[in-house]
Formats: C-alpha cells, sequence, structure tokens
C-alpha cells in the first residue's frame, strides 16, 4: 500500500487545532478543519477560514494522491470553486 500524502496527513493530525495552509499561489491563511478522514489513501475534509466566517472550505487529495486541493463555497455562491492546491501545512501558533 503507498503513503499517505504528507500535507493531507499534516492537517489531519493537527485537526481540530487550526491550520496555517500554504497554497500554489504562495497565499497564506488559518484553517479550522471540523472534520478529517481518510478513506484508504483518499483524504477529505471540511472547515472554515478563521478569518472568513460566511464560507467552507472542502479539501480533498487528487486522483493520483499526490495534491490536496482546496475548494470554497461562500453563502451567496452555489457549488463550490476551486482554489487551489495546498503546499504545506503547520500547525498555527497564532
Amino acid at each position: 500500500m503507498a503513503a499517505l500524502n504528507a500535507v493531507a496527513k499534516r492537517i489531519h493530525n493537527v485537526s481540530p487545532d487550526p491550520v496555517q495552509l500554504t497554497l500554489d499561489d504562495g497565499s497564506t491563511a488559518v484553517y479550522r478543519m471540523h472534520s478529517t478522514e481518510f478513506f484508504q489513501q483518499e483524504f477529505q475534509a471540511e472547515g472554515e477560514r478563521v478569518d472568513e466566517a460566511d464560507a467552507e472550505y472542502r479539501l480533498i487529495t487528487s486522483e493520483d494522491n499526490e495534491s490536496v486541493l482546496i475548494g470554497r463555497s461562500g453563502a451567496d455562491e452555489d457549488g463550490w470553486t476551486m482554489v487551489g492546491e495546498v503546499t504545506e501545512a503547520v500547525r498555527d501558533e497564532g
């Protein structure tokens, strides 16, 4: 069995404590996950950005489990919008 995605594993291990995520565009923000789950190698998480109360975020691994992708759904939006790829996850010490 192949290894779990390292970024997904870090998010899972830090939750439910806040986690700072860095995206592929270089932006960073702090998120609080409400749920994180592995289904064999596949990862899924749902939560919110701590500085943005009106949107939900969903994280999933890509089909090949090489990347963790993040999507956003705002209160005034229908469906999910792709935000980017999570490149780093660290415990928020703020």
